[in-house]
């Protein structure tokens, strides 16, 4: 690759990236996408809840999109590490783990979220197949199973509300004392949903698939899903040290229209939003492009 200036820079080469893509590329503005190749879903088997795409591999629609984005020539696709970016007066750099510099006049985050995942054994492996985020992209596909919880206070009481209308066998998975309200005790109850206290030490599973939940002191239980509520990190600190704020819930801060707290400055996807799923992505995408593509046709006409 010759050339190292670009209108705009999008780092993250996924469905929010590549949405953003296809709208400056059709804008016949010049785009350069760095992916490090590292989806947050890379190991859920299919994506739902997305129309036209509904069950599709997540891997088959990237390529899918990314084949399509790459039809506009004004648009190029590198595969590398971002590890650095800076504020030069109006423009921006970034640096790739190699060495190179890139520079562009506008530049959009679509560098999703790392998931921290607890330490139980078994638990990463079945991270997206059986242990689950989302209700809306996986609860359907569980419905009228046995299903656990892994979550205490607000965010179980929260989960079991949705899951409840799914399957009425339910338990929540505390792995410590449960810290729910009187009337969060009482709403659970009279929806017959349990709660076991007992400290988790490991899922039994068979290919990311669970079959029991075992405790510290001995006991199993099985399940057909289990969802998590998981912390996690921004997946690049990129945005961070540039000084882009984030929210006190850790996403990065923006607008209605996809905007950071740094002009010129975009962001879009998991890294800025709590509704992770394929077709939030893609809209983040499509309205971050779009005023990315405003903004440049505002500094010249």
């Amino acid at each position: 690759m010759t050339d190292k200036n670009f209108e705009v820079i999008i780092i993250g080469g996924s469905y929010a990236g590549l949405s953003a893509a296809m709208t400056l590329g059709r804008s016949l503005r010049s785009v350069l996408i760095i992916d490090s190749g590292l989806p947050c879903n890379r190991q859920t088997p299919y994506s739902h809840n997305f129309i036209t795409q509904d069950g599709k591999e997540p891997g088959a629609i990237t390529r899918k999109a990314k084949s399509q984005v790459l039809n506009y020539s004004n648009i190029q696709f590198i595969n590398g590490l971002a590890v650095n970016g800076k504020k030069m007066g109006t423009d921006f750099s970034i640096t790739l783990q190699t060495g190179e510099v890139f520079v562009s006049k506008k530049l959009i985050f679509a560098t999703g979220i790392k998931d921290m995942m607890p330490p139980i054994k078994g638990f990463s492996e079945c991270w997206g197949i059986s242990v689950i985020h989302c209700p809306y992209c996986h609860g359907y596909e569980f419905r009228s199973q046995k299903t656990g919880i892994l979550a205490n206070g607000d965010k179980a009481f929260h989960i079991a509300s949705l899951v409840n209308n799914l399957t009425d066998d339910i338990t929540i998975l505390t792995s410590g004392k449960a810290g729910f309200t009187a009337t969060q005790l009482a709403r659970l109850q009279q929806h017959n949903i349990q709660i076991i206290e007992a400290e988790i030490a490991a899922i039994e599973h068979e290919n990311g698939h669970i079959k029991n939940v075992v405790f510290k002191d001995g006991d199993k239980a099985g399940f057909n899903a289990v969802y998590a509520a998981i912390p996690f990190v921004q997946h690049s600190d990129i945005p961070v040290s540039m000084g882009c704020e984030l929210t006190e819930h850790g996403y990065i801060k923006t607008d209605t229209f996809q905007k950071t707290t740094i002009d010129g400055v975009f962001a879009c996807g998991d890294n800025a939003g709590m509704m992770r799923s394929v077709a939030n992505a893609v809209a983040a995408g499509n309205i971050a492009g779009a005023m990315v593509n405003k903004e440049l046709t505002e500094e010249v006409f």
